[in-house]
């Protein structure tokens, strides 16, 4: 047995979260919206992928945004994305104690905290 890779991270949203999730993960970040498979589509929720990972978000009753975990994505240009935050509205907190590697901590637009990180070539 050996793990070959990260397919997906699950994060959650309020029901009917799915415009504020869409308009973060499509429009911030530019990740492609995935198509759920029907059976799956009909529980709400969304998927987008981008570098070779994906992001599902599913709604739950008693949404509580995770300030705590996250996922951490390795980010190429990670001031542009500084920036594509800031503008867009979502919070950007510069982290410099993650060794051999920028980052920062953003949220998405439910609340929950996403790590963003790039390695520092030298």
């Amino acid at each position: 047995m050996r793990i070959v890779g990260l397919h997906h991270v699950q994060l959650l949203i309020p029901p009917g979260g799915e415009a504020v999730a869409r308009s973060f993960y499509s429009g911030v970040l530019g990740m492609a919206e995935v198509v759920k498979p029907p059976v799956l589509a009909a529980r709400g929720g969304c998927w987008f992928r981008a570098g070779g990972w994906e992001v599902h978000l599913s709604p739950v009753p008693d949404f509580a945004p995770a300030t705590k975990a996250h996922p951490g994505v390795l980010i190429h240009d990670l001031d542009a994305l500084a920036e594509t935050l800031k503008a867009a509205g979502h919070p950007v907190e510069w982290d410099p104690h993650f060794p051999g590697h920028r980052r920062l901590y953003s949220a998405d637009g439910h609340g929950n905290r996403l790590e963003f990180l790039e390695p520092i070539r030298g």
